[in-house]
């Protein structure tokens, strides 16, 4: 980054800053940074200063960033949050705008708005393609993770699990990447709290809903996912955050199983997230389908650090299980690759 870096910001949303390595930090000190915010055609901003970050905090964890002090608005100019949990658009073309940038992004690996110099676009991937610098993959947040190591049994149950789930012909998909401990109401409560929003099941009526919240100026954020299976049966739930509009082609995602066993009197909610940055080829039918991030631990990562800013996690773990998925490919013919790592989630 240099002494300073320029960055043209198409959208409201957070800025995040971390060091730039991997495992022990290599030397001792700190970092503060100074973030001027000039807005479009207008005079510079009252600048926001991110607290200053010590390299040995960082230990051996996997490299995180920080964001800088002074709280984003939770949603953007385009949108706002009703009391009952919708957002309103306020602005129908700005978030169109922004759906149809947000695609652009997640399928060629850029946008219709110019970046300031030297501004990454895209990541190249493994397999030569480029990913867009989304959130699931720019989503290096400091996780605050348990210091315990986790309890034997525990780890033998998270051992027996499938480490991949299937679609309905058999073929291997995405992978297990976390696990939530707790009973439902629990799950429910954290997850409404982190701002995920549950799929909707049927597609009629789903269309019918979208139609309706549109009419009345409201984001749809609720699209049906397909079905998947683990522990032969199909997902207990789906959830999902997106932008307005952008929900079609551009959308972090999860989908939970009750696990048939329990630990300690809980319950284990097995989960495989991913997210969705545009369209591609089904290899099983020639179809169109999602495109995931094929980094996706972004998005396990993601999931935890929006969990992690509720009051409902009693802690977050790394756990490396025997014959991790680092290198594979989903049900529809996607390629990902991951650490292998799952997270498991302890609620309060």
């Amino acid at each position: 980054m240099g002494a300073s870096q320029q960055l043209r910001v198409p959208q409201a949303g957070h800025l995040y800053l971390g060091i730039n390595t991997e495992g022990a930090p290599p030397c001792q000190g700190s970092f503060a940074v100074k973030v001027h915010i000039t807005p479009a055609g207008g005079a510079e901003a009252t600048p926001a200063t991110a607290a200053p970050e010590s390299l040995a905090d960082k230990g051996a964890q996997t490299p995180g960033t920080k964001p800088a002090t002074g709280t984003p608005p939770a949603t953007s100019d385009a949108q706002a949050k009703t009391a009952g949990g919708e957002k309103d658009v306020k602005d129908i073309k700005g978030a169109l705008a922004t759906a149809a940038q947000t695609w652009l992004t997640g399928q060629f690996g850029t946008g219709t708005a110019a970046s300031a110099p030297g501004a990454p676009t895209s990541s190249a991937t493994p397999g030569g393609t480029s990913a867009p610098a989304s959130a699931a993959v720019a989503t290096a947040q400091t996780l605050k993770l348990s210091n315990a190591p986790l309890d034997s049994q525990l780890r033998g149950k998270i051992d027996s699990l499938p480490r991949r789930v299937n679609d309905q012909f058999q073929n291997q998909g995405d992978m297990v990447n976390f696990v939530i401990v707790g009973n439902l109401q629990k799950v429910q409560e954290a997850l409404t709290a982190a701002d995920w929003h549950p799929a909707d099941r049927d597609v009629k009526e789903s269309v019918l809903k979208a139609a309706l919240e549109t009419y009345e100026k409201k984001a749809y954020l609720a699209m049906p996912m397909s079905e998947l299976y683990l522990f032969g049966r199909v997902q207990d739930y789906g959830y999902e955050q997106a932008e307005p509009y952008a929900v079609v082609a551009s959308r972090h995602h999860f989908r939970i199983w009750k696990a048939p066993f329990q630990w300690n009197g809980q319950d284990l909610w097995v989960g495989a997230g991913t997210h969705d940055i545009g369209f591609e080829k089904d290899q099983r039918n020639g179809k169109v389908t999602h495109k995931i991030d094929p980094a996706v631990d972004g998005e396990r990562d993601n999931i935890g650090a929006t969990l992690q800013k509720t009051d409902k996690v009693k802690s977050l773990t790394y756990y490396l299980p025997p014959n991790p998925v680092q290198d594979a490919r989903n049900a529809t013919g996607g390629g990902y690759h991951s650490d292998g790592r799952i997270l498991v989630v302890v609620l309060q």
